[in-house]
């Protein structure tokens, strides 16, 4: 199914007529913005448009599609084929995700358990319709500095929000996993907290992350770790936007299994790194350090994102010292 019609069909048939002619730049398009009482937002590029009421664009709100409750409910119920209850699970985590890989995030008055625990949704007012974009071959031009001899080494991507991070950990499993000019195809285990990676619907990956590729869709990331080294024997555990201290104890069991690990993580430089690694401990343990990046990982590539395109800002190694070799620049999505 092409990208047009997987996102088409997140909406009731008689609004398809008015999204037919917007969605036909689908390839670039990165959210869809959805809120009640306010104008269709179509982000592209970096650029924001809006759809309006007759189905163009213009970057103005003057002739704007402006969400009606009605429609919003309309849209809801299509995407959850008119059982809100059989999606329970998903829209207590605040994301559905469909047919492609796309994910819908929800926004709406949030019903509480009596522990304070997240019981449902309910009132959804707000959707962000994320496109799902895999670019094969994202991580050619960084492979070669992933391995030492053939065996892959415990790798982070480093760069702030919309940097290009999980586009690049796709391709990197899917290359480890199939093999490539620099290492066999080794098993990898992949924990999708928020079904970004695999992007599965009903549990089947909607991108290729390769044949030897195991997921555990919607999984927490620190069960998710210890699930698939007790269960799956990965020789190579992929994670996406760790941080603290709690998940650094879950990596490093997971290196002391003998596995390697590939994962993200928010930042722009060596010491943000350090700082998110030891979040929520440094008080009670009087400011001090318990895990040193250099004690688990060995390759660090940090991502920016400049002009629209996301590029490779350095890669250094278990030292700190900056990779001397040329790579190509532009490595994710433009």
């Amino acid at each position: 199914m092409e990208k047009k019609e997987e996102i088409l069909r997140i909406f009731p048939d008689y609004m398809r007529e008015r999204l037919e002619k917007p969605l036909e730049r689908a390839d670039k398009l990165e959210e869809i913005r959805l809120g009640i009482g306010r104008p269709v937002r179509f982000l592209t590029s970096g650029e924001e448009l809006f759809l309006s009421y007759r189905g163009g664009f213009g970057k103005s709100i003057q002739d704007a599609w402006f969400i009606t409750e009605r429609e919003m409910e309309e849209i809801i119920k299509n995407v959850c084929r008119y059982s809100m209850y059989a999606f329970e699970n998903e829209i207590r985590q605040g994301f559905l995700t469909i047919a492609g890989g796309h994910r819908i995030g929800l926004a709406g008055q949030v019903v509480l358990n009596e522990d304070g625990s997240i019981r449902n949704m309910a009132h959804i007012r707000f959707l962000n319709i994320r496109i799902s974009h895999q670019i094969v071959g994202a991580a050619d031009g960084i492979m070669e500095f992933l391995y030492e001899g053939k065996r892959f080494c415990n790798t982070l991507l480093v760069s702030p929000p919309g940097g290009g991070k999980t586009t690049l950990l796709r391709d990197i499993v899917r290359q480890v996993s199939a093999g490539n000019l620099y290492g066999t195809g080794r098993q990898v285990g992949v924990v999708d907290e928020r079904s970004e990676i695999a992007g599965s619907f009903m549990g089947i990956p909607q991108n290729d992350v390769g044949m030897r590729t195991d997921v555990l869709d919607g999984c927490p990331k620190i069960q998710g770790m210890m699930l698939l080294m007790r269960s799956m024997s990965p020789a190579v555990v992929a994670v996406d936007e760790i941080g603290g201290y709690e998940d650094m104890k879950a990596v490093y069991q997971v290196l002391q299994c003998g596995s390697s690990v590939l994962a993200t993580m928010h930042g722009n430089s060596m010491e943000d790194v350090e700082r998110h690694m030891n979040a929520g401990i440094l008080e009670q343990n009087g400011g001090q350090v318990l895990y040193r990046p250099e004690d688990i990982f060995e390759r660090y590539v940090f991502l920016e994102r400049k002009r629209g395109n996301c590029r490779v800002k350095e890669i250094l190694d278990q030292k700190g010292i900056k990779s001397e070799k040329k790579r190509k620049e532009l490595l994710c999505c433009s």
